[in-house]
């Protein structure tokens, strides 16, 4: 009874399937940051409205945010 005890107490705090979402909100997360980049000029006295896409503007950071919120979820949920 008592070694069964321990092992509980000693397991993870998450479980893998926790630890998996994680990953899979990491990968959202990445994913939006990877949207936002570029949007540069080749010349730097030339300015480029390529930057103001929406793209860039609307759909990345909604997918950053997105990330976060599963990221929160896949910590807050209760292991099986």
């Amino acid at each position: 009874m008592k070694n069964e005890q321990i092992k509980e107490q000693t397991g993870f705090a998450i479980g893998k399937q926790n630890y998996m979402m994680l990953l899979i909100g990491l990968a959202i997360i990445i994913l939006g940051f990877i949207l936002m980049a570029g949007g540069s000029s080749k010349d730097p006295n030339v300015f480029s409205e390529e930057i103001f896409s929406f793209r860039r503007i609307t759909l990345a950071p909604v997918l950053v945010l997105i990330g976060f919120i599963f990221e929160i979820y896949a910590i807050m949920k209760k292991p099986k």
